[in-house]
């Protein structure tokens, strides 16, 4: 993770501490809950098993989320959440490519994402627009590809087998 940067201004000495990246764990659900409803993005759809979860962690706080959901050799990324106030540090590629990293690990060969805000950030990760129509049958079946993602959200792929690590 790159290293964050902050300027303060106080007359007591502070502390400053890493965010820590862990999987999910049944008790993160709530606060995943929160976090998934300050950044706008769907919660009705999340798996009862968080396993493929990841959480970015300051304190007791939870800052920042990405979650996978496999099928085969293709998966849905999905939750890519930063607390506002995180928001420019560098928490979202680190996310991206923790799930990166745990893809390749669960043998992923391609990404999937639905986004209505972020194709300009995942361009720059090297994915790319595809019509829906293209979509495979199981990405077509999940929740937000049908239903809680509108019909004008962008759909984007991405190919990591054998591609290096970004």
């Amino acid at each position: 993770m790159p290293p964050i940067h902050f300027l303060l201004l106080t007359k007591e000495p502070m502390t400053i501490t890493q965010p820590t990246l862990a999987v999910a764990q049944a008790s993160d659900r709530s606060a995943l809950i929160h976090l998934l409803d300050e950044a706008k993005l769907p919660t009705d759809d999340l798996p009862l098993e968080l396993h493929a979860f990841l959480l970015y962690r300051l304190d007791d706080q939870l800052v920042g989320s990405v979650g996978l959901q496999q099928w085969s050799s293709q998966a849905l990324l999905r939750s890519l959440a930063v607390r506002a106030s995180f928001q420019g540090m560098g928490l979202g590629t680190s996310l991206y490519q923790a799930a990166v990293q745990l893809a390749r690990q669960q043998s992923i060969e391609e990404l999937y994402l639905i986004t209505t805000t972020a194709d300009g950030f995942f361009a720059r990760q090297g994915f790319e627009r595809i019509d829906r129509a293209l979509v495979p049958e199981a990405i077509r079946q999940t929740a937000q590809f049908g239903s809680l993602c509108p019909s004008t959200a962008v759909v984007m792929t991405k190919r990591i087998r054998g591609m290096p690590p970004s």
